[in-house]
């Protein structure tokens, strides 16, 4: 089932500054690139964390929504911010933590797919999910190894 027009479009307009990004680190234009790379990495952060708000508010709203949730809700701001621990400690920044971010973005799913078989999110959920999170991590990955 495909999602409702509105949420489709806003879900893939919020990949553009994250093509953004990419398109400014391929162009070559060195003065950019460390700006773009921030600005990628900043954005998937945000991103990762309001899944986590996507998942509180889901379970919030269901009766009774396992326990796991709870947590896994919460899991994505701690990953965020921990990725910046790289950075603030003078290690190499930002690819690893792009990585990171990256592949949780991917690894999102694995939470969608539970909710979604749970009965916990609209029938469309998954058909709106799986290319904005493979979408997203897939640039953010492709951002940490430019």
């Amino acid at each position: 089932m495909n999602p409702p027009l509105l949420p489709r479009w806003l879900g893939l307009a919020g990949l553009l500054p994250q093509i953004a990004a990419v398109a400014i680190v391929f162009s070559g234009d060195g003065a950019l690139r460390f700006s773009a790379l921030a600005l990628g990495y900043a954005y998937a952060a945000l991103i990762l964390s309001f899944l986590g708000g996507l998942w509180w508010g889901i379970g919030a709203a269901a009766e009774k929504p396992p326990e796991w949730l709870w947590v896994a809700a919460i899991a994505p701001s701690l990953l965020a911010l921990g990725s910046a621990v790289p950075w603030a400690i003078g290690e190499p920044w930002p690819a690893p933590s792009l990585a990171l971010l990256g592949i949780a973005l991917i690894g999102a799913l694995g939470i969608d797919v539970q909710l979604a078989r749970g009965g916990l999110t609209p029938r469309w959920w998954m058909s709106l999910r799986i290319p904005l999170s493979l979408g997203l991590g897939g640039l953010t990955l492709l951002l940490a190894f430019a």
